[in-house]
């Protein structure tokens, strides 16, 4: 998340007050939307001056493309949680594990039904606001960046797959879910459950097919 800062806090209490600021936008984006929020309320909340808040963001779109990167370090630290207690077998199992995860911030994450890893999204399921597919890198979209993430876990694992398909099948795994995902929010609030079972499904079959396929002891 320090990445996407103007300066890096040097002092807990400076590290504190990020953290307040990147709370209190996520609720104001549970709150009024992205379009509602402002600099000026989040540091009021925040309880911090102004002048504080620009030390750190240079405006709001740099506030909350700070939160989508802390959302997206989150979500990867309750992923490998999940990894460390489930001990799946077999990495085409992480999928499960993935989506499951996601859905249960998208229910639970006070602001991530706006903003999940970097994609504004005025209303539930979208579409996103125009240009916000660059909000965690200027250079990759929001889901190549989640694709490469997701690698290193799946990299983790003993039973992990090899070849040079490997990134190509996780962006496509990631955009996949992301679309059949953000349907499933815009047919429920809570997330559709049929389609959420559905978006498993797709991925764990299509992972299983192209990544099996790329190992190099495959037939």
């Amino acid at each position: 998340m320090t990445s996407t800062l103007r300066r890096r806090p040097s002092q807990r209490r400076s590290a504190e007050r990020v953290e307040r600021m990147l709370d209190e936008c996520a609720t104001l984006l549970e709150e009024v939307g992205y379009d509602g929020l402002t600099t000026k309320e989040v540091a009021r909340r925040a309880e911090v001056p102004i002048g504080t808040f620009y030390q750190f963001f240079p405006d709001k779109q740099g506030l909350v493309r700070a939160l989508a990167m802390r959302n997206l370090d989150r979500f990867l630290v309750r992923v490998t949680d999940r990894i460390a207690a489930a001990e799946p077998a077999h990495w085409s199992q992480l999928s499960d594990l993935a989506i499951d995860e996601f859905v249960a911030m998208k229910r639970t994450t006070p602001g991530f039904a706006v903003v999940d890893f970097g994609e504004v999204l005025p209303s539930p399921g979208g579409p996103a606001l125009q240009g916000t597919n660059h909000m965690l890198d200027s250079a990759l979209e929001n889901s190549a960046v989640v694709a490469q993430r997701l690698r290193a876990l799946v990299a983790g694992l003993h039973d992990k797959p090899a070849g040079e398909g490997l990134d190509l099948a996780l962006r496509v795994a990631v955009e996949a879910a992301d679309a059949v995902l953000k349907l499933a929010f815009r047919t429920h609030p809570q997330g559709d459950a049929a389609l959420i079972a559905e978006c498993k499904q797709l991925v764990r079959r299509y992972l299983a097919e192209h990544l099996s396929a790329a190992r190099p002891d495959a037939p």
